[in-house]
């Protein structure tokens, strides 16, 4: 899974849909895939995310999709469409990330789903990664002090049919909004509060009882170990076109490897405040 494995060529636009990404459903020589490219309202620093992201949750050894960058051109014609079905433009030409096509769908929210899950303890791993990258796009709770109900999008919890029949295989996926919520990249990626954000994300009220202290502490530890030399050559694989700075890869790079010495040191206190007392959490799941 991952990059590296498969490598369509030849796009045909399928179906457009209204993400902010402008993702597009596409036909290649290689099967159908997921098209995210240049030209959508968020900026490219958006595929720039779900590109870095993608190989950190391979490198925790988290599920993912085939995916892989390829290159587009003004003969593909790939649409750009709103809400409504209308196009609102169309996809430049140059790099674009793709992942393969997999039978599965979005989480219900229900637990019911999670029960069926031959992986579940990537519950765990996966919020792990989520408060690592500050994925802003699955579940994001309220800054502390302030009111209002936290963002969700249940539409990025994937779970794939590709397991044994009745049940799903939870994969991590859509990680356009990592590291900076959609904002285009600077400088201020590594300043301190950033690297030193205490929310935990990805943590849907849902998730809770499924989560193994464990599972959360051994992802913790595998964090922690990564290096500068694989953080660069994650951030090295972000095509030029794609108009990251130096400045801002630095910084990138900085905030990836100073935040997984503070995750890694703090996930645990922080979803079980009250220590050993919230133990038997993990032996909730009785039925």
């Amino acid at each position: 899974m991952g990059f590296g494995g498969w490598q369509p060529g030849d796009v045909r636009f399928v179906k457009g849909f209204p993400t902010s990404a402008r993702t597009a459903l596409v036909e290649t020589d290689r099967g159908f895939g997921y098209l995210k490219a240049m030209g959508g309202p968020e900026g490219p620093h958006t595929l720039a995310a779900e590109v870095v992201a993608t190989q950190l949750a391979e490198w925790l050894g988290l599920p993912t999709f085939d995916c892989a960058i390829i290159t587009i051109d003004q003969m593909d014609e790939i649409p750009f469409v709103d809400k409504n079905g209308n196009q609102t433009g169309m996809a430049h030409p140059g790099p674009a990330f793709i992942t393969k096509y997999e039978r599965g769908g979005t989480w219900s929210g229900g637990k019911q789903d999670l029960l069926k899950l031959i992986n579940p303890r990537d519950i765990s791993a996966l919020v792990v990664l989520d408060t690592w990258v500050l994925n802003c796009d699955r579940y994001e709770p309220k800054p502390n002090g302030e009111l209002g109900k936290p963002r969700t999008n249940r539409e990025n919890v994937f779970l794939s049919e590709e397991a044994p029949q009745g049940q799903f295989r939870l994969k991590a996926m859509d990680h356009t909004h990592c590291f900076s919520c959609g904002k285009s990249w600077t400088q201020a990626l590594s300043h301190i509060a950033k690297i030193k954000e205490e929310r935990i994300f990805g943590l849907f009220p849902e998730f809770r009882p499924f989560l193994k202290r464990d599972a959360v502490l051994g992802t913790a530890n595998k964090m922690r170990t990564i290096d500068r030399t694989t953080v660069i050559k994650m951030v090295d694989f972000i095509p030029k076109d794609w108009d990251v700075s130096k400045g801002a890869s630095d910084a990138l790079i900085e905030l990836i490897l100073e935040r997984a010495i503070f995750v890694a040191e703090t996930i645990e206190k922080r979803i079980y405040p009250q220590g050993s007392l919230l133990a038997e959490e993990d032996l909730e799941l009785t039925s």
